[in-house]
């Protein structure tokens, strides 16, 4: 069974070290204690969403890329197939509420 904070911290340690950064540069960039950060990327401690913000931020990665990811690894963990699309029912679905409303997807974000 996948423990989401290991899988956050592996993540955020992965990004890191592809990254070539030491953990020091992202606590710093990050404004969270070493410890702390270390501890966060071997699943130990459980990040609030505000630290998790600050470290994606850091790390010049969105939150929701990271969370993604995440996803993924549990995802193959749990043997759930990870659709490469958004499924058919689900598109249609989208697209009739959003005709209810009068405009379309393009619409909505240009009105952002």
């Amino acid at each position: 069974m996948p423990v989401l904070r290991e899988e956050i911290g592996y993540v955020l340690r992965d990004v890191r070290q592809r990254q070539g950064r030491t953990l020091r540069e992202v606590s710093h960039d990050a404004r969270v204690s070493l410890g702390y950060l270390s501890e966060v990327e071997r699943g130990q401690k459980e990040a609030s969403s505000e630290l998790l913000s600050a470290i994606t931020a850091a790390l010049d990665i969105p939150l929701s890329v990271m969370l993604r990811e995440v996803s993924d690894r549990i995802a193959v963990e749990e043997a759930v197939q990870i659709p490469d699309t958004i499924p058919a029912e689900l598109a249609h679905r989208y697209a009739q509420q959003q005709q209810g409303h009068g405009y379309n997807r393009g619409d909505q974000l240009a009105n952002r």
